[in-house]
């Protein structure tokens, strides 16, 4: 039996980073998701953080009221996030840690430590019709806690391994293995499998290989591969490179 399609996501997060970086609307993150819907993305994803550092509110109205693909709206799982998912009702939620003082997403949710919490936003939002999915380490533990937490969907952090991959690091296989057990896992426990993270051409084409993983969401490698050879050219060339990897799943 053939693996399914692998999907692509597209964060446009940094698009917006570039506009506030001098204030104003351009350039417009809307508009980036049109072209990159345009050019083979089978979704939008936006992170709307709390101190708005890149994606601000109106942008996810704007998105919501302009874009043809599913919305994955990534957000901490605080009230003020919760609230403001079931008011826009996008199509998925992806719930990540955050921490005022970090670049970008370090590490996945702690499933464990924050079960309850986690499990009560998880179901007001499926409640409304929302696909949830719990950003994670590749971890078995974890993969067991997002189930019982209720969650239909993980994402797996990638972010270690694709570091390793980069710096040359002996880790690089013992972290691939990490994500290849877990997404096996999450197929046993039923649950859908993406993953996340750091990911450039060369390791989307090897997660790609990946039968479980059903959709990759990727971000900051593509803008800025955007700002050499624009952003419809970066788009295609990942997607060759994870139709490479999946034709060898």
């Amino acid at each position: 039996m053939s693996a399914p399609r692998l999907r692509l996501g597209v964060n446009i997060d940094h698009i917006a980073t570039v506009r506030n970086a001098r204030g104003g609307a351009l350039p417009d993150p809307v508009r980036g998701a049109l072209l990159a819907i345009e050019a083979g993305a089978d979704g939008i994803t936006a992170h709307l953080r709390e101190d708005r550092r890149h994606i601000r509110d109106e942008d996810i109205r704007r998105l919501m009221a302009s874009i043809s693909r599913p919305l994955n709206f990534e957000m901490a799982a605080t009230e003020e996030m919760v609230g403001i998912a079931l008011a826009t009702s996008p199509h998925a939620a992806c719930l990540v840690p955050e921490k005022r003082t970090e670049r970008t997403t370090e590490g996945g949710l702690d499933v464990i430590g924050g079960h309850d919490h986690i499990r009560d936003a998880t179901a007001r939002l499926k409640a409304a019709g929302i696909r949830v999915s719990l950003f994670i380490e590749p971890s078995p533990d974890a993969l067991d806690a997002a189930k019982s937490i209720g969650a239909p969907v993980v994402e797996l952090h990638t972010g270690a391994w694709c570091e390793a991959v980069t710096e040359g690091s002996d880790s690089a296989p013992r972290e691939f293995e990490r994500i290849q057990i877990a997404a096996a896992r999450a197929a046993e426990l039923g649950i859908e499998c993406h993953a996340g993270h750091g990911l450039d051409y060369e390791t989307a084409r090897i997660i790609a290989a990946l039968p479980q993983v059903v959709e990759l969401n990727i971000g900051h490698f593509l803008m800025g591969e955007a700002l050499f050879v624009g952003l419809p050219k970066a788009i295609a060339a990942m997607r060759a490179a994870m139709d490479e990897g999946r034709a060898g799943a």
